[in-house]
């Protein structure tokens, strides 16, 4: 073997190296942040899924809602504080007293209905409804909630429905862990297909299916 064969062997053992160190880098970091999002996402993910089997059979899953009523009557300070705002967000004095004499948590943000006759305050939430009405003449102040229970509860957290900002940030940043998951599974796929035959037509299956079903089954 003469010497320039030689230093080319050599210099294709250090290129295989590096190769070799690349691969194993690039899995360290994908594996890592691989088992990262699956552990940030799990409970997520299983919250998704379940909530996804009951929403696709919600006319199956019955529901007993509860229906709570309130009535009181606001003193004449508070009924002067409504006449006075008469649009806008319900006044300060009006929320600690529905606070105390309703118990009923009224936000600053919430939107009010406003009338000659009264104001009214819409209150929905995960898996209920609610709502405050308090005449400007008399002062009579109703309440009623009705909650659909756990299952409607959960349902209403997987669409996102009256949930709030909080919620809504945790939903994108949840999605973004998802992504991180499926990206990083997809290339441990592509790292490990070549000793596993069925990987690719396994993915594919996964992209065919449920593109036939919507192509062809969905009306």
């Amino acid at each position: 073997m003469s010497s320039s064969e030689a230093v080319d062997q050599l210099a294709e053992r250090a290129r295989a190296k590096k190769r070799a160190q690349t691969r194993a880098a690039i899995l360290r970091q994908t594996v890592r942040w691989h088992w990262i999002s699956a552990a940030i996402c799990l409970v997520g993910m299983l919250l998704f899924a379940i909530t996804g089997v009951t929403l696709n059979h919600a006319g199956a899953i019955e529901g007993s809602p509860k229906r709570i009523e309130r009535a009181a009557e606001a003193p004449e300070p508070v009924v002067q504080a409504l006449r006075a705002a008469g649009e806008g967000a319900l006044p300060a004095e009006a929320r600690r007293w529905a606070g105390e004499a309703l118990d009923v948590r009224i936000p600053a943000s919430a939107p009010v209905e406003w009338s000659e006759e009264e104001a009214y305050v819409a209150l929905p939430g995960p898996g209920s409804d609610a709502w405050v009405s308090i005449d400007l003449g008399s002062g009579e102040a109703l309440y009623e909630r009705t909650d659909r229970g756990p299952v409607a509860y959960l349902n209403d957290l997987h669409k996102g429905r009256n949930t709030g900002a909080a919620w809504s940030w945790f939903i994108d940043i949840f999605a973004l862990g998802c992504v991180v998951f499926c990206v990083t599974g997809l290339i441990l796929l592509q790292m490990h297909a070549h000793a596993r035959r069925t990987t690719w037509p396994l993915v594919a299956a996964g992209l065919i299916i449920p593109l036939l079903l919507a192509l062809f089954l969905i009306h």
